[in-house]
């Protein structure tokens, strides 16, 4: 039995954080968890440079309405699911994810929590637990399922190497030379080809 587990953004949709940067003309805000591992740390820098700016979730939100999946990854997604479940988990939160799911195919995600004041400031985040992508992983395993994994960033890499299976997606060259070991590919029909050989 087996369950694929892919990241959100980056794979499956463009970068939130990069999409707002654009959006609100902050260039400061499209850092991503490919050039910051420390998720704690990107995200209390990305928080402070909402609260200098004035910015809520509101604003955030409505960047995330205009949003669309990648070309191909809706009808990636769902010939992904008929070969099997197929879970995302994402850094992302709730208050980002809904509107993107619908656009999906409401797939499962697991993924994170803000924490909103009643004016919209974004004051914090509660991560739905520790090393979220890993732990979920070993969490799948615990209960009988064998894991195949994919995605395109640092905090990717642990539930990629700890899965039966595991690929990058979309990565930045710097990440696939530090892990020469781990399959890279650029189209969802190869990457979809090398789950089914997987599984």
């Amino acid at each position: 039995m087996h369950i694929v587990c892919l990241d959100l953004e980056g794979v499956l949709v463009p970068e939130i954080w990069i999409a707002f940067a654009e959006e609100s003309g902050i260039p400061e805000l499209k850092l991503t968890t490919r050039d910051e591992p420390d998720y704690d740390k990107l995200m209390n820098y990305r928080l402070r440079i909402l609260k200098e700016h004035g910015l809520g979730l509101k604003e955030i939100q409505d960047t995330i309405k205009k949003i669309e999946p990648m070309e191909g990854a809706r009808e990636f997604l769902d010939e992904l699911r008929k070969l099997g479940q197929v879970i995302i988990i994402s850094d992302t939160f709730t208050q980002f994810a809904a509107p993107l799911m619908a656009k999906l195919g409401y797939p499962t995600i697991f993924c994170n929590e803000l924490v909103v004041a009643d004016n919209g400031e974004v004051t914090g985040f509660k991560m739905r637990c520790e090393k979220s992508k890993l732990t979920t992983v070993r969490a799948l395993q615990s209960i009988g399922f064998e894991t195949i994994a994919s995605g395109d960033s640092f905090n990717d890499l642990a539930m990629i190497q700890a899965s039966k299976a595991g690929f990058l997606f979309r990565s930045t060259e710097q990440i696939k030379k530090d892990y020469p070991e781990l399959p890279a590919y650029e189209t969802y029909s190869d990457l979809l080809e090398a789950i089914k050989k997987a599984i």
